[in-house]
């Protein structure tokens, strides 16, 4: 039951595979703010904005089974596609990310209560839309930022790519939490020394 690499696996199969193999290691891509809200135990958090930039050493020191999850899917299938075409074997996605590990009942181990990542894009680009309409009231060509907002959040869809979510991850309400990034690529190695 070990995944292909680049592949996705079910909340379930995931569960059942770390179950069995006590050697895999789940990878949180997602900031350190939503790591410390709810995380897989045993898990180690390597934001997104981290894996480029450490991509060599990650690929070179993993071993084993690596499943990769973020809150939804989609940050972590874009880590995956990196690891991927850099050469690292054994790496799958968990689909639906922690809302379907959340809903499926799963094991979490809870800090600090923050908004994932996506919740918080969805606040700003509503408000500015809410905010720029009634606006528009008064002064009718404040409507240009809706249609902006909503140009961006299309081309986020499409491109898999959200400017506004990187930019709100950097705000010091998700700054607050703190990943150690050594410490986890530090943990890759030791997980691919007991495999």
């Amino acid at each position: 039951m070990s995944p292909q690499n680049g592949s996705t696996i079910d909340v379930a199969t995931a569960r059942a595979l770390m179950a069995n193999n006590p050697d895999t290691l789940v990878v949180d891509v997602r900031t350190p703010g939503e790591f410390e809200t709810a995380h897989l135990p045993g898990s180690i958090n390597l934001p997104l904005d981290q894996v480029d930039a450490h991509l060599e050493r990650i690929v070179r020191d993993a071993g084993g089974r690596m499943l990769l999850m973020c809150q939804s899917g989609s940050r972590a299938t874009q880590a995956c596609t990196k690891l991927t075409k850099a050469g690292l074997a054994g790496g799958a996605v968990i689909t639906g990310g922690m809302n379907a590990w959340l809903a499926a009942g799963g094991p979490v181990e809870r800090g600090r209560e923050r908004w994932s990542l996506e919740r918080q894009v969805r606040l700003v680009a509503g408000s500015m839309v809410l905010a720029s309409i009634l606006a528009s009231i008064w002064a009718p060509a404040a409507r240009y930022v809706a249609g902006f907002i909503g140009a961006g959040l299309t081309y986020a869809a499409v491109s898999d790519t959200c400017a506004m979510g990187m930019l709100l991850a950097k705000l010091p309400y998700n700054a607050g939490a703190t990943c150690d990034v050594n410490t986890s690529l530090e943990r890759l190695r030791r997980e691919e020394s007991t495999a």
